[in-house]
């Protein structure tokens, strides 16, 4: 039987090679109300142009079939998707501007205050306590199959910060609404208003971009039916999707918008040089 003392090594080390490998391990532990993975795990980088990306987002015109929807059920005020960015080279994107209301299709269709929530997602059975995804209208996905394959990931900008998650689900409701999110994606945007299923946040002031085609799909190895196994391959494609599209937005403050969308891009070589630095040490003296 092994000693307390390499007991406690060995849970060290494995902790250790956890978060240097990547943040891999069984997800299940979160797939909880309160106890969702952390902020920190999804958020965006400190130094992407929250600001240039909201203005823009605020300023889209173009409008594609099927785009303009209710977000709230009984109010005539309207959300529409818009398509200025989806033939852009790199960064493509819809985005659109809603309130945010809480679902919990998949395994927790029974959250709390959910009375109509289905036991899958679109793409799988998600766990909307640990995964942050966003939701779409079921016309507009239908007509826009060849871009939003299932899992592209999405930038949500909210309470002047930005988040990153899936497009996990669709909502076939009658009307169909915009301005949904997950359990976690909600709590996490306004963790003040105690947000579930019959309590939404109901001011039309979120940003949602949703990265289009391909490119923009979280890899199946990271992706499961269930939960995402890796945040940080979360974070660095959705850092650079937003950096992308930054970069490309037309603005009057254009060259201040690249500089301040590639500020984070000249540092990420050195920082992982030095993340991985301080993991090779610590493992060392572990062993």
């Amino acid at each position: 039987m092994a000693s307390q003392t390499t007991s406690s090594l060995l849970t060290l080390y494995l902790t250790l090679g956890s978060f240097c490998l990547g943040k891999t391990a069984d997800m299940s532990a979160f797939n909880n109300p309160s106890h969702g993975p952390p902020a920190t795990d999804f958020a965006a980088a400190d130094s992407l142009p929250i600001s240039v990306l909201r203005a823009a987002a605020a300023a889209a015109s173009v409008v594609p079939k099927d785009a303009t929807y209710p977000f709230t059920l009984g109010n005539s005020e309207k959300s529409t998707i818009h398509s200025d960015w989806v033939s852009f080279k790199e960064g493509a994107a819809l985005s659109w501007v809603a309130d945010m209301d809480v679902d919990c299709d998949g395994v927790n269709h029974k959250c709390e205050g959910n009375q109509d929530g289905q036991p899958q997602t679109n793409w799988g059975a998600l766990s909307a306590y640990a995964v942050p995804y966003i939701v779409i209208p079921d016309r507009f996905l239908a007509a826009n199959k060849d871009i939003l394959p299932g899992n592209n990931i999405a930038a949500v900008i909210c309470n002047e910060k930005m988040y990153y998650g899936v497009l996990g689900d669709s909502n076939g409701d009658d009307p169909q609404i915009t301005g949904e999110a997950s359990w976690l994606m909600a709590r996490t945007c306004f963790p003040k208003e105690n947000l579930q299923g019959n309590n939404a946040h109901s001011t039309k002031d979120v940003t949602y971009i949703l990265f289009t085609g391909n490119r923009a799909v979280l890899p199946e190895n990271v992706m499961g039916k269930t939960y995402i196994t890796d945040f940080d391959t979360l974070r660095t494609m959705g850092d650079k999707l937003a950096r992308a599209l930054a970069s490309n937005l037309a603005t009057p403050n254009s060259s201040e918008s690249a500089a301040a969308a590639g500020l984070w891009a000249g540092r990420e070589g050195p920082v992982m040089m030095i993340a991985v630095f301080f993991c090779t040490v610590a493992v060392m003296l572990v062993l």
